[in-house]
Parts: C-alpha cells; sequence; structure tokens
C-alpha cells in the first residue's frame, strides 16, 4: 500500500500541485516568522552586548530641574571622584535630549520622536569610544557639531557645512565639524543624532556642570561588584546604578518581548493561512478520492483493508505534506530575508548578523505542514476506506445527496446559533469580558457558517440562475446547475474565500467607523485654523508661545499646557489655558456658569467629572498645585461646567492660575485662530514666526485629520497585507476545485461539445462557474464580518465619541468584483484545458 501511495502521488503530480502550494504557503508563512524574529533578537541581543562589553557600572540619575530641584543629576565633582577610585579605569559623562537637524530644503532628517542629541565626551587620547569617526572630528567648541553618517548623507552636508539644529528653543546655526558611525538605538530606530561640546549639551539639556548619565570602566581584574560597591556610596538619591552585565541582559529581555508580540501577530495570520489551506487540501483528497473510487474498489476487491485503503491515503498526503514542508521551509528563509529587507527599506536600521535557523523553527515548519495535511485528508481517507467494492464499482463518482447533508445541517445551524448568541451577548456586556465573549462566538460561528455552506449554496445560487440564464443563455444555465451540483465540493470551495472575506470586512468596517468617529471629533471640537507642536511629541517653551502671539494674522491664540491639580485629596489631569482665546479655539459648550470665570482665577470642570464628584457651580474646593510633596494649598471655585472635549483634560484652569508653580510649562500644543481662516500666507506668517523651525510641525484641521486617520489606514494596510496569504491559498482552492472538476466532467463536456455547445461556450460556462462560486463566499464572508464588526464596535463605543457604525459600501462593492475578477481569473486554466478537450475522447472517458 506504501509503494501505491508513492505511485499515485508520482502519477497525478498536476492534480497535486494546488495543494503543495497551499501547504507550502502556510509552511513559509510559519518558518518565515520563526526565523526572521530568531534572526531579529539575536542580531538585537548581540548588539545590546556588544554596546556593554566595555561597561562595569552604568549610572542613571532621574532628577528633573523643571521640578525646581537644585542638584539635577550627577556632578562634573562627583564624576572626577569616581575617575579616582581603585579599580576605575574611566568614567564618562553623558547627557541627551531632542534635536531635529534641518536638511538643506529646511525639513526635519528622521522621524522626529528619535531624533537625539548628545555630548561628545572625549577621553585623554581627544576619542570618545561611542563613536567612530569616519570624516573630520568630534566638536569642540560651542559652535560645531558632529552628525551620525547616515544623517549627513540625507542632508547632503560635508564637514565645514552649516547645519540648522532645532532643540527645545530656537533653531540655531552650527558649522558640521565631524561625520560619525555609531550603535545608538535612536539611529537605528530611523532618526538621527547631534553631538554638542559638552558645556553646550549640559546647558541645552540639563544645567551647567551636571550629567544625566555615567558609563564606567573597569581596570583589568577588577570586578564589575566591586566597582559598584565603591560607587554607590558617592551617588545621589534620585539615580541608579546596574553591572554592564546586568543591563544587557535587561535589554535582551526587553527585545524578546518586543519582539514576542511581533512573533505572535505574525504566527495568527500564519494560523488563518493554514486553516484556509485546510479546506483545500480537504477538497483536494475529497475529489481524489472520488475520481479513484474504482481503483479503491478494485484494491479492496483484491484483498485490501478499510485500513489499508486509508492508510495509503493518509501515506500520500504525509507525502505531499513533507514536499510541501521542505519547499515551504526554503521559501520561509527567502521571506524571513526579505522582511529584514523591508526593515531597513522603512528606515528601521537593523543590525548585521546570520541567519539564525533554530531547531524550533525546523520542527515547527515540518511539524505544521505534515500535521495539517494529514488532518486536512483524514476525513476524505475515512470515506475512502468505507468504498464497497461492489456497488464502488457500478458508481464511479458517487454525490452526495441532500438527504445525506440533514444531520451536518442540524450540527451547523446548532453551532452557528450557539456562536451568534455569544456575538451578540458579548456586544451586550462590552469592555474586555464581552470582547472575549465575541471572540469565542465569532469561531463557533465561523466554523458553523462552513459546516452550513453547502446547504447555503443551492437557495442563495437559486437567486442568481435566472440571471445567469437571461445573460449568458446556455452557458449561464450549466455554470449554475455545476454549481450547486455538489454542494461539498462549492461549500468548502467558498468557505476559503469567507474566512479571508470575513476578516477582510471586519477589519474595513471597523476602520472606516473608527476614522468617521475620529473626523466628527476633529471637525465638532476644534474651531482653531492650526495646531502647533513639536515633531519630537515633546513640549513647546513660552519662547514659541509668545512668537505665535506676536505672528501677523493670529486672532486667538491659546496652548493646552498639560499639567495637574490635587482636588480634595484626588489628583486631576489639567489643561492650562489662556482665558478669551480658548473658546475661539475650541467648541466648548457650558452646561452651567461661565467660561469667563477662568480669567477671574476660577476652574472649569468638564460635566462627567462634576457628575462623579458630586461638584456643581459656586463649589469652593481646597486644592494642591504643582507638586504632590509639596504644600502649594489654596481654595478653588468651580466657575463653570462644561460639556467634555476630547482635546482638553477634565480640569480647565488659566495659565496664569498654574504659573507660580509650572516652573517648566509643558505645553505639548498650540492652538492657532487666524483672521480669515487657513491660508498658505498665515501658515508662512506662523512659519516665519517660530523662525523656519524644522522640529515644529504646524497642522491644519485637514492635517490633524489625516494624522489620526493615518494610523487607521496604516493599521488597515498591514492587516490587509498579512490577509493577503489566506486569500492567495483560497484563490487557490477556487482554481484547484474547477481543475478537478474539469477532469471529472469530461465526458460530460465531450457530451456537450457533441450536441453544439462551441469552445467558447465552454470556456464561459466554467467561468461563470468560479465566479459564481467565489461571490457566493464573498457574500457569506461580507455579512459575517459586518456582524462581527457590529458586535466589536458595541464593546468600544463609550469610549469613542461619536461612535457610529459605517458600512463602507465602496469598499464591499469593491471585494465582490474582485471576488468575481478572481473567479475569472481563476478558471483561465481550467477552462482553457476544458475547451481543448477531444469530445470523442472525453466521451470515451469513464
Amino acid at each position: 500500500m506504501f509503494r501505491t501511495a508513492l505511485r499515485n502521488v508520482l502519477a497525478h503530480k498536476a492534480r497535486l500541485l494546488m495543494t503543495v502550494l497551499a501547504v507550502m504557503l502556510g509552511v513559509a508563512f510559519v518558518s518565515g516568522t520563526l526565523v526572521f524574529t530568531d534572526t531579529l533578537g539575536n542580531a538585537y541581543r548581540k548588539q545590546s552586548a556588544k554596546s556593554y562589553d566595555d561597561v562595569a557600572v552604568a549610572v542613571t540619575t532621574y532628577a528633573d530641574p523643571s521640578d525646581g530641584q537644585k542638584d539635577a543629576g550627577l556632578t562634573t565633582k562627583t564624576l572626577d571622584r569616581i575617575r579616582g577610585l581603585d579599580g576605575v579605569a574611566g568614567a564618562t559623562g553623558r547627557v541627551s535630549g531632542f534635536a531635529g537637524v534641518a536638511d538643506q530644503d529646511g525639513k526635519l532628517i528622521g522621524n522626529g520622536w528619535s531624533n537625539t542629541g548628545a555630548n561628545f565626551a572625549p577621553g585623554k587620547d581627544g576619542k570618545d569610544a561611542a563613536y567612530t569617526f569616519t570624516e573630520g572630528e568630534g566638536p569642540a567648541a560651542a559652535d560645531r557639531i558632529a552628525l551620525d553618517k547616515d544623517s549627513a548623507a540625507k542632508g547632503r552636508y560635508r564637514v565645514g557645512d552649516t547645519v540648522r539644529v532645532a532643540t527645545n528653543g530656537p533653531v540655531k546655526e552650527y558649522t558640521l565639524s565631524g561625520v560619525f558611525t555609531t550603535e545608538d538605538g535612536a539611529v537605528n530606530a530611523g532618526g538621527s543624532l547631534v553631538l554638542f561640546d559638552t558645556a553646550v549639551a549640559q546647558k541645552l539639556y540639563l544645567q551647567p556642570g551636571y550629567f544625566e548619565d555615567v558609563t564606567i570602566t573597569a581596570e583589568p581584574g577588577v570586578s564589575e561588584q566591586k566597582i559598584l560597591d565603591t560607587v554607590k556610596p558617592l551617588l545621589p538619591r534620585d539615580s541608579d546604578a546596574q553591572t554592564g552585565t546586568e543591563l544587557a541582559e535587561k535589554q535582551a529581555r526587553s527585545i524578546e518581548a518586543g519582539l514576542s508580540n511581533l512573533n505572535t501577530l505574525l504566527l495568527v495570520f500564519a494560523a488563518i493561512a493554514l486553516f484556509v489551506g485546510v479546506f483545500l487540501i480537504a477538497n483536494t483528497f475529497t475529489m481524489l478520492v472520488a475520481q479513484r473510487t474504482k481503483e479503491l474498489a478494485l484494491l479492496r476487491a483484491v484483498g485490501a483493508s478499510r485500513r489499508q485503503v486509508k492508510r495509503s491515503v493518509i501515506i500520500e498526503a504525509m507525502v505531499v505534506g513533507a514536499i510541501a514542508s521542505v519547499v515551504g521551509f526554503l521559501l520561509g528563509l527567502g521571506l524571513a530575508t526579505g522582511l529584514r529587507s523591508a526593515m531597513s527599506a522603512f528606515g528601521a536600521k537593523v543590525p548585521a548578523g546570520p541567519l539564525i535557523v533554530s531547531p524550533t523553527a525546523v520542527a515547527a515548519a515540518f511539524g505544521v505542514g505534515v500535521l495539517i495535511t494529514v488532518l486536512a485528508a483524514w476525513l476524505p481517507a475515512r470515506r475512502a476506506a468505507k468504498i464497497a467494492p461492489v456497488a464502488a464499482m457500478g458508481s464511479a463518482h458517487a454525490v452526495a445527496t441532500t438527504k445525506s447533508l440533514v444531520l451536518r445541517n442540524t450540527i451547523g445551524a446548532v453551532i452557528t446559533l450557539t456562536g451568534a448568541a455569544g456575538i451578540v451577548g458579548g456586544a451586550a456586556v462590552g469592555k474586555e469580558t464581552g470582547r472575549m465573549l465575541i471572540g469565542g462566538g465569532a469561531f463557533l460561528a465561523l466554523i458553523g457558517v462552513i459546516v452550513l455552506i453547502p446547504l447555503l449554496s443551492r437557495p442563495v445560487i437559486a437567486l442568481v440562475r435566472p440571471l445567469l440564464l437571461r445573460v449568458f443563455g446556455v452557458s449561464g444555465k450549466l455554470a449554475g446547475q455545476n454549481a450547486v451540483r455538489n454542494p461539498r465540493r462549492t461549500g468548502a470551495t467558498a468557505s476559503a474565500l469567507a474566512i479571508g472575506l470575513t476578516l477582510v470586512t471586519g477589519i474595513s468596517v471597523l476602520g472606516a467607523t473608527m476614522g468617521q468617529a475620529v473626523d466628527k471629533m476633529t471637525t465638532d471640537n476644534i474651531r482653531a485654523d492650526y495646531m502647533v507642536s513639536m515633531a519630537s511629541g515633546g513640549g513647546l517653551d513660552a519662547a514659541a508661545l509668545r512668537a505665535i502671539e506676536g505672528a501677523k494674522g493670529v486672532a486667538a491664540v491659546s496652548p493646552q499646557q498639560a499639567t495637574s491639580l490635587e482636588i480634595k485629596d484626588e489628583w486631576h489631569s489639567v489643561s492650562a489655558v489662556t482665558p478669551g482665546d480658548v473658546e475661539k479655539v475650541f467648541d466648548l459648550k457650558t452646561v452651567s456658569g461661565s467660561l469667563a470665570t477662568l480669567g477671574k482665577g476660577q476652574i472649569v470642570v468638564d460635566e462627567e467629572t462634576a457628575k462623579s464628584n458630586g461638584w456643581k457651580t459656586g463649589d469652593t474646593l481646597p486644592a494642591n498645585f504643582g507638586d504632590r510633596e509639596k504644600a502649594n494649598k489654596k481654595n478653588v471655585t468651580i466657575g463653570a461646567v462644561y460639556q467634555g472635549n476630547e482635546f482638553l483634560s477634565s480640569v480647565l484652569v488659566s495659565t496664569e492660575l498654574v504659573a507660580p508653580y509650572d516652573s517648566k510649562p509643558y505645553m505639548p500644543e498650540i492652538w492657532v485662530k487666524m483672521d480669515g481662516g487657513a491660508s498658505e500666507a498665515h501658515e508662512k506668517a506662523l512659519v516665519d514666526a517660530l523662525g523656519d523651525n524644522p522640529a515644529m510641525s504646524i497642522m491644519d484641521q485637514q492635517d490633524i485629520r489625516n494624522m489620526f486617520g493615518g494610523f487607521i489606514n496604516t493599521a488597515l494596510n498591514l492587516m490587509y497585507g498579512l490577509l493577503a496569504m489566506a486569500l492567495l491559498i483560497a484563490v487557490l482552492g477556487v482554481i484547484n476545485t474547477l481543475a478537478m472538476s474539469v477532469f471529472e466532467r469530461q465526458q460530460e463536456i465531450g457530451m456537450l461539445r457533441a450536441i453544439g455547445l462551441d469552445r467558447g461556450k465552454v470556456k464561459r460556462m466554467i467561468r461563470l462557474e468560479a465566479v459564481v462560486i467565489s461571490v457566493f463566499g464573498a457574500v457569506i464572508g461580507i455579512g459575517l464580518g459586518s456582524f462581527l464588526a457590529w458586535a466589536i464596535g458595541e464593546t468600544i463605543r463609550a469610549d469613542i465619541p461619536g461612535y457610529a457604525l459605517v458600512l463602507p459600501w465602496d469598499r464591499i462593492g469593491i471585494f465582490l468584483v474582485l471576488a468575481a475578477v478572481v473567479g475569472v481569473m481563476a478558471a483561465m486554466w481550467p477552462a482553457r484545458s476544458a475547451a481543448k478537450l477531444n469530445m470523442l475522447t472525453a466521451i470515451k472517458t469513464e
């Protein structure tokens, strides 16, 4: 029987090709994911270990001068004392913060959040071990800087050029003294790194004579622990010291945790692709068994037992699975390499390193490939074993009757209703518990619908059969009849497309709904023409606010200054704003009181906060300003209650009220209203007022909408890309079904040709059959996906103001059209094969 199974594989190579492709793609996804994350993890771990190779102890301080602390960081005097300790070979002090570099066109180099500035700290030899200079030298004067090699190339800068650099203050011009390479994380993340002279960096980021971090190297033979024990007594209170080994291990664990999330995400989509592949494999083996009914009956007649027949089909599946796993694993290696290259193309600098092929990746690839194929082939093998020798010889292609589907349909209905109940129940419960219920219900509903699809195929396809007859004549009528001739096969083929489109539709509906909610939130809450913010995500300073206030055409300006306030022993997030202007830049509706009371030193709270605390307009409450430890206590009066605004905190105060307690105000945004609205001239006026600062972002309302919508669109595109593998396997399923169907119906096609159906009509018949099956699967998937999106939306409705379910009819229409196109494309080869059949040979085929 083993030899028989091998002969069957070798004798029917073409008909098993699609099965091999389905398994191969799923295995490639799994193995590629595991190899990619292993390779990435190994590269980052080695880079992390390398960066701490010479570090015996690293000191980090947490003091912040903006909190009013006199000693913020570690002093130069303390650093010198550390350098003089026994066993210490050297100690380097560091300070860092945001630094944005403008290119030759004035645009920011890098992505903003990872654009960093630091100090150049040369040793006795004049070199800084953290940086290797390829051109020039480190900055040795206040008007000099050095740039990392990638940023210098992006900005087209050479040594001696003038470079415009923005920190948290005005833009300044520096002379480029050198270009260097580094393993700094900011540069590897696609950002930039600017090196300043140490005195300049301290003034910019901390205060003169102080360092944030210190790295200490040990003399040969001195242990890290000894250095740590010696250094600790010298450190200030707000600091932490760890050995280089501890830091390397900690960073390695952090890297593994981050990659674990990526690994899980990719493996989920690999599982979806394999789940879809199961239907293709099961369909293929079901048809193979049906086509070999007489052959299997003869084997039974000459003495093969049921177990041997079943074993022969299983062995055939194992051989196919093993071949597909080998090819899929090799394809997975290519996929892993491609993913690493793609990361580099998107600006992330991936450390160099070999491709890591772990035993786990190999075992998973081959285990998954063979196991999935064998499991999918088990039911067809079981059916093959039940073939009776005499009965099978009399019926070459037994088709399941409607009556035989009764048990299947009953089970499917029960599972579907249970799943639907779970989804509706989850939508009613909401939050985390509800989403878990929806997840379980979705799984059951999907399984139930898949079981029911053969039953659903008859009435659904019956609706379009009159249209097919009217538009396409005989070809259309035959296509409709063929599509429902074998409900199980049609259902299995449509199921693959239904699974993929359920996920794609659900994601699309949620994306469109979230997009509209964000859009509505922007238009309903903002009156300002512009929002000014830092590209780094940090805060703007008072100088930027004053510059904007003096810009030509400005009608109203208010910062959204983030601070906090303790009211009746409970801390609240607070937005400090400009009285009189805040209502011009935001749409604020009062429930009681007046916003004008902000100018009188009173506070304004939103409706929800007032209700939850039992406050009302006119109440006087004890408050503590500025610091949780210092007693800046003062009574405050609630001057108004307003309907909440998503861009402001629950408590509003005037900037003047908190000014004595905020020595360094944190302003994430400044909102600006212009005379006559947004225009190119007004935007240019703001740019000029801010000194053409590349680190500052000036966005109009449409830009703000695009910013939030961009996150949603990026996530959607990522999901579409990951689901593409599952949809590709579904397409292979359609091709496979049609090819098998043509092979199975050779005699019938020959008879149709003999009675006058020409080649063109034969092709049309096969194509229409493919379109009907594909669109049927798409309709099922779109319906189920929309239902799931509604349920998930109900669990997040309370957290998203203005949430209302949106069905993106344009995308749904595109999905249906693409399903039809998929059917036409998938039918090209089978239709061509059917049209080429010799009618006399086909008529003689059994």
